[in-house]
């Protein structure tokens, strides 16, 4: 058995792996544990290509093909939703990700440490709140009674207080707002990590040199993190589709359903509510596949570009 590591071949022999026994076995235990929750359960594909009946289970259910998948893409609600889904996981991708790369570069050009560790600890702690803690401060912060209703009121932006949730147009806005309040102070560790490994004395040099702020964070932290970046993003495209399903569903009300529903909810509509498992089912499959197909092209592209890529 043989290792790359630090692109030389290395050899792994018995005395070698018994020297790094326990290392295995906690390894062991992660590959079974993905094995019996991860990947057993996709046997739970074949629903999507039966007229699935609980009470005749897998084997015994009428196969019929592409059927299911056929019905998705005549349902023009089916095809509502992957819009959906599609624009509002562009949209939190892009503004999460932005958001916590420049959060990071500005947490990191703060001199003061004590002030640094207030503002990371605070930044961190709304990521710990379940969804509904976080939909319930949206529902009362943009009520109509609501602080963010009132500052408009204050200074004449408004006439009225206006109901955010009664109107399409701001759902989309209000997921994104929201991701990017839960999860940027969390996402920015990584990148917090990055910026610290670079080398102090390329900052100290370019200071030398007349360098600014602005371009030593041009020429020096953002290159500096550029692979950490190109990881971090090809691992978040296959999540697109993964657009979220409390916010949403928290969220949501019939006058903002058509801009609301996701494929997580639809799934659970047809799957659960509906007890269509075999619709709910090829849902589910055409999601996985369309992730696992966006995940291809970017390490493609990534691979021609020379840059980072996941394989």
């Amino acid at each position: 058995m043989t290792s790359v590591v630090n692109g030389r071949t290395r050899k792994i022999n018995w005395k070698e792996m018994k020297r790094q026994k326990v290392l295995l076995l906690w390894s062991l235990v992660y590959v079974i544990y993905g094995f019996i929750f991860c990947y057993l359960p996709l046997a739970g594909w074949l629903m999507a290509f039966e007229n699935y009946k609980p009470k005749d289970g897998f084997f015994h259910s009428q196969f019929i093909g592409l059927g299911k998948f056929k019905q998705l893409f005549v349902d023009d609600g089916f095809l509502r939703v992957i819009r959906n889904t599609l624009a509002m996981g562009v949209i939190n991708l892009v503004v999460t990700f932005v958001a916590a790369i420049v959060f990071a570069i500005l947490l990191n050009e703060l001199k003061s440490q004590g002030g640094k560790k207030v503002v990371q600890t605070i930044s961190y702690l709304p990521h710990f709140l379940s969804w509904i803690i976080v939909t319930g401060i949206l529902h009362d912060a943009l009520s109509g009674t609501g602080i963010v209703n009132d500052l408009l009121l204050r200074f004449h932006l408004l006439k009225e207080p206006l109901n955010f949730f009664a109107h399409p147009k701001y759902f989309w806005g209000i997921v994104a707002f929201a991701n990017v309040w839960k999860e940027t102070g969390w996402n920015a560790i990584i990148y917090l990590a990055a910026i610290v490994a670079i080398d102090t004395n390329l900052y100290e040099a370019a200071a030398i040199d007349g360098a600014g702020r602005w371009a030593r964070i041009r020429y020096i932290t953002l290159p500096g993190i550029k692979p950490t970046i190109i990881i971090l993003l090809l691992m978040n495209a296959g999540n697109v589709l993964n657009a979220g399903f409390e916010v949403q569903y928290l969220l949501g009300n019939g006058l903002v359903q058509s801009v609301s529903q996701t494929i997580d909810i639809y799934v659970l509509k047809w799957g659960i509510s509906q007890g269509d498992y075999s619709l709910g089912t090829a849902a589910g499959v055409f999601k996985s596949v369309v992730s696992i197909v966006i995940i291809l092209i970017a390490n493609g592209m990534a691979k021609r570009a020379g840059e980072e890529r996941l394989f």
